[in-house]
């Protein structure tokens, strides 16, 4: 796929130094490595199908992806660099989402930590312990007291919920799996100005849809084992996604008979798949019927389809 690109406040230039990618600005902030989305729509990159969107093939060809059920792609897979901080923030379940959003889905999201600092930090979570306490922590700015800061470090991935509090921080760059959705509420954002003015904040919302008291911290930090090289090591399965790891070493024989289609991100490293060069920074999409996929070289994937019933 050729991914989308966004330029955002806290954006750098790592995705154009390090992945490689052809985009201009020293504020690249995300590529959307697979989207078909209104804001971001990939196009097919080579064979029958190039040129065309990833929107107007969920929509024209749902053979490709299995048959499933769905009026829009189910999944969004992006690379993030923060160079700042980004904004306090939560998002809506899919209940709220369609209620208050004209119909959008909510959003339910992971992150695998691709680089980051020695002594990183994400924000996940809040110390809350009612909602009035939280109403009152919100209103009162009492940010210190009321955001809880996680230590991260490289090849670590976090489960964020619809609900939870979150914030990547500076220095961290994350490949995120979530669903089809860009509805972000901002619950603080440093006062800073974009364009001489502060950026939007959606206080309300965030108080509707915050769950209190927050889930604990060894519940969204799941413990990504060394798994095997050349096998599919499961990261989490939830109701919107499973999402594995793939180490890549010589050669790989990978069945991914049972999905309905299989996204992958070359995350590092390079090598091919059925003869189809591959490096790092490439998104590409398995569809149905690809029942086994041939890797050989030296290549970290992570990989994502959606369970069926």
């Amino acid at each position: 796929m050729n991914p989308v690109f966004t330029h955002n406040i806290w954006g750098g230039t790592k995705l154009r130094d390090e992945y490689g990618y052809d985009i201009e600005g020293d504020d690249i902030g995300e590529c959307w490595g697979i989207a078909a989305h209104e804001n971001g729509n990939c196009t097919v990159k080579e064979g029958m199908y190039k040129g065309e969107t990833l929107a107007g093939l969920w929509s024209e060809h749902r053979d490709l992806f299995g048959n499933i059920y769905g009026d829009r792609f189910p999944l969004l897979v992006k690379i993030i660099d923060a160079k700042a901080d980004l904004s306090i923030q939560v998002h809506p379940d899919d209940a709220y989402a369609a209620s208050h959003e004209n119909g959008s889905l909510g959003k339910m999201e992971c992150w695998y930590i691709l680089d980051c600092k020695e002594d990183a930090s994400l924000v996940v979570g809040h110390n809350a312990r009612t909602h009035e306490e939280l109403v009152d922590m919100i209103q009162g700015k009492r940010w210190s007291d009321f955001i809880r800061e996680i230590p991260v470090k490289k090849g670590d991935f976090i489960q964020i919920d619809p609900g939870t509090v979150h914030a990547i921080k500076g220095g961290i760059t994350l490949l995120e799996t979530q669903q089809n959705s860009d509805i972000t509420y901002r619950v603080y954002d440093y006062d800073r100005l974009s364009g001489g003015k502060p950026r939007e904040l959606h206080v309300k919302q965030s108080m509707d849809v915050i769950t209190v008291p927050a889930k604990p911290v060894s519940d969204s930090v799941v413990n990504v084992s060394a798994g095997k090289a050349n096998e599919l090591s499961k990261l989490i399965s939830c109701k919107y996604y499973d999402v594995y790891k793939l180490d890549v070493e010589g050669k790989a024989t990978i069945d991914i008979s049972d999905n309905p289609f299989t996204i992958m991100s070359v995350v590092s490293g390079e090598g091919s798949i059925d003869g189809h060069v591959l490096t790092k920074g490439d998104h590409f999409i398995l569809p149905c019927r690809y029942d086994t996929a041939e890797f050989e070289g030296c290549m970290e994937i992570i990989a994502s389809t959606v369970p069926v019933a």
